[in-house]
């Protein structure tokens, strides 16, 4: 077996606080067995093995700093079987906690992600919050396991991840920080609303933190999609779509470019590519244009009331657009994979349960008075959270397809709302991007370090600023997102774009190449 027992190179160690030149001996590594942990025991502990982060599909093992790894079990509850593991370095520690969240329904720890963050030289830590696999069905009659999945696990890990790191260097982390988008977003706020003192500094992408009206918008589009062969929207039908929504609203912001810096100033219409005499391609049957405006306006009561909102335009064609997240080859080949699952396993215990039986009233207040009290991160009071000192950024795609970008929008106005405009602006930001899709890709410039490739700029890396605002007190402004071809050495950027911190957009100067970030001012909306 080949172990990570990389040395430190002696001439450089001068430049490096005195915490960092510390070496930890192997021996350590192994005695983090005997740490005690509340309701949680260390199963194993030893130095990483270059083999079994192959196997886990981690990225570069070879150039992977020498690190204990550390694997552990936590037991909250009779019925909760929650796996974590805590990387620590072994050298040149950084002084500091990056932990990692979840995607979906959770399942896995991602453990490239942890070894990015090793490679930076962080102590990181990930957990599968208490089941395998990324499916639904782990919920089926198990409610203890929904708290480990919507709350319980991650603070359960970071409380681990701390004693950990004080057992093994003799020393508490210097600062503590949580990223991750998506239902890591989600995750994310819980633990500021819930655990203030959890994160110093929470990077928040995408958070899904409306689950309950996510699951519930899945459910009736599901239903409505599988009513009538004639509402499915088909995934060929979606690139005509992009396109008129395009030839619409591209140009609103000044410049052609096939991004939409706001798609609030768009207010489309999809019944100007209706299908003139029969079907094809490039146009929409009437059934159709009514799925397209259902999608747009978001899920009702049966009173006609929007209880969240829906997508906005922009947001249909590429990579991971309408194609994947709503639409498919045939009728429900997505969406159920979220409605569907979150109701026959986590609601209704019924396996068997079906779209076709949603009813809204009913099935909304249900599934409002059974999990949202464990999934739902809605609260808007971070007065505990900020009052420490603490800073949130948050993060979210115009083009998102799968959660309304309105919605962090919704957010962090309401939090802005609860503390106050003068102590939110110290401590929370947002930042819209234009053409980004879930997370990442999109026709706009999308690379912000959002993901694991970290540069030390700030102006060009999101976490960097956030780690400034935490531990120097610069506050993030303007940011530079990157467009790019190729990777590693081959890496060439060919777009640069304003992120405006919110409610600041992206105004095209009127001149100058629109790849260009310079040719564009932000302004107050």
């Amino acid at each position: 077996m080949k172990y990570f027992l990389w040395g430190m190179v002696a001439a450089s160690s001068v430049y490096l606080p005195v915490w960092a030149q510390q070496t930890v001996s192997a021996t350590r590594c192994d005695e983090m067995t005997a740490v005690v942990l509340e309701h949680a025991k260390v199963v194993e502990a030893a130095p990483a093995v270059e083999a079994d982060l192959e196997a886990l599909k981690v990225r570069d093992v070879a150039s992977l700093p020498a690190f204990c790894r550390v694997r552990i079990v936590d037991t909250p509850s009779e019925d909760s079987e929650i796996h974590t593991e805590v990387w620590l370095p072994m050298t040149a520690w950084n002084g500091k906690l990056r932990a990692q969240g979840n995607g979906g329904f959770a399942g896995t720890i991602y453990y490239d992600a942890m070894g990015e963050t090793i490679r930076q030289r962080y102590a990181t830590v990930g957990t599968d919050t208490g089941h395998t696999g990324g499916k639904p069905e782990f919920a089926l009659g198990h409610p203890e396991k929904v708290k480990d999945f919507g709350w319980r696990a991650v603070h359960d890990m970071t409380v681990e991840a701390k004693t950990l790191i004080e057992a093994f260097y003799g020393k508490p982390q210097q600062k503590a920080y949580f990223t991750s988008c998506s239902d890591g977003g989600r995750e994310a706020l819980m633990e500021a609303q819930r655990f203030p003192a959890d994160y110093d500094g929470i990077l928040a992408g995408a958070p899904a933190y409306n689950w309950t009206g996510l699951m519930v918008g899945a459910a009736e589009n599901t239903k409505w999609m599988r009513a009538d062969a004639a509402n499915f929207l088909p995934a060929a039908k979606v690139p005509a779509l992009g396109a008129a929504v395009n030839a619409a609203c591209d140009a609103k912001d000044g410049v052609k470019d096939g991004i939409i810096n706001d798609p609030r100033a768009c207010h489309f219409d999809p019944a100007v590519i209706q299908c003139k005499a029969g079907d094809g391609e490039r146009c929409l049957l009437p059934a159709q244009i009514e799925t397209v405006r259902k999608i747009y306006r978001g899920p009702v009561d049966d009173a006609g009331k929007v209880v969240l909102k829906g997508l906005e335009s922009g947001a249909e064609d590429g990579k991971e657009g309408w194609a994947q997240w709503i639409s498919g080859d045939k009728p429900g080949s997505n969406m159920p994979f979220f409605g569907e699952g979150f109701y026959a396993n986590f609601v209704y215990s019924k396996p068997e349960w079906s779209a076709s039986e949603f009813d809204f009233d009913r099935d909304y207040k249900l599934a409002l008075e059974k999990t949202a009290a464990d999934l739902d991160a809605k609260d808007v009071d971070l007065a505990p959270f900020v009052a420490r000192g603490n800073k949130l950024v948050m993060y979210h795609g115009w083009n998102d397809p799968a959660i309304p970008a309105t919605m962090s929008i919704d957010y962090y106005e309401g939090v802005v709302k609860k503390v106050g405009e003068e102590k939110a602006e110290d401590a929370v930001r947002l930042y819209l991007v234009p053409g980004m899709q879930h997370c990442a890709f999109g026709p706009g410039a999308t690379e912000f370090g959002q993901g694991m490739g970290q540069r030390s700029d700030a102006k060009h890396d999101i976490f960097t600023a956030l780690e400034q605002w935490v531990e120097k007190g610069t506050a993030p402004d303007v940011l530079t997102a990157e467009k790019s071809e190729g990777k590693g050495a081959e890496r060439k950027v060919v777009m640069t774009r304003p992120l405006c911190p919110y409610p600041q957009v992206a105004k095209y100067n009127g001149k100058g190449n629109s790849n260009k970030a310079e040719s564009f001012t932000c302004v107050m909306k």
